[in-house]
């Protein structure tokens, strides 16, 4: 009776002990929901306007391209590093002159590839500080990379890598949903 009394009395306390232990290992509601996806609206973005959200605590630019932006990625092709985006990272369907599902909406992660900072977007007007050929994009001031409005990086920049285009499809055509691939869904 005593054996009995004690073996219940010891699960019970191993139970007590083990079930805070384990609860410990699962990740908080605040570390799920920062990698969940994001849903956003973007009806309302005007052409040439910049909209960041947060994704895994990481910046993500969505920008409603204007034609001038788009005719820009043409132009600039040859001045840049990895034009068909070969070494970046960006889904398949994301390989493309306009990293992009639609060529009018740019999604990309606005993390410099070089030492993590945070570009600056720089439009074509900024000739006077980026240079008279600069026909917009994006300007990394902490070390001087460049990109085009896809996210390229420009030939000589210390960044070595396009900026990251993560996963991302369109609910409609005014919810866009980052994080989740669904490649029929655009």
């Amino acid at each position: 009776m005593l054996v009995a009394a004690t073996s219940v009395a010891g699960a019970a306390a191993t139970a007590g002990a083990a079930v805070p232990f384990v609860w410990s290992m699962w990740p908080s509601e605040r570390a799920r929901a920062a990698g969940a996806p994001v849903e956003v609206d973007v009806s309302r973005l005007a052409p040439g306007e910049l909209l960041v959200v947060e994704w895994r605590g990481k910046p993500v630019w969505i920008i409603r391209r204007s034609k001038e932006m788009l005719d820009s990625l043409k132009a600039v092709t040859p001045r840049l590093t990895d034009p068909e985006s070969r070494a970046s990272v960006q889904p398949e369907y994301a390989r493309n002159e306009a990293r992009s599902l639609k060529p009018e909406f740019m999604v990309m992660e606005g993390v410099c590839t070089h030492l993590g900072c945070s570009p600056q977007l720089k439009p074509a007007d900024a000739k006077a500080e980026m240079g008279a050929d600069w026909l917009g994009g994006f300007y990394c001031p902490c070390h001087g990379s460049k990109f085009d409005y896809a996210g390229r990086v420009f030939k000589g920049a210390p960044a070595p890598l396009n900026l990251p285009v993560p996963p991302h499809t369109y609910l409609s055509d005014a919810v866009l949903l980052i994080g989740e691939d669904r490649k029929k869904g655009a």
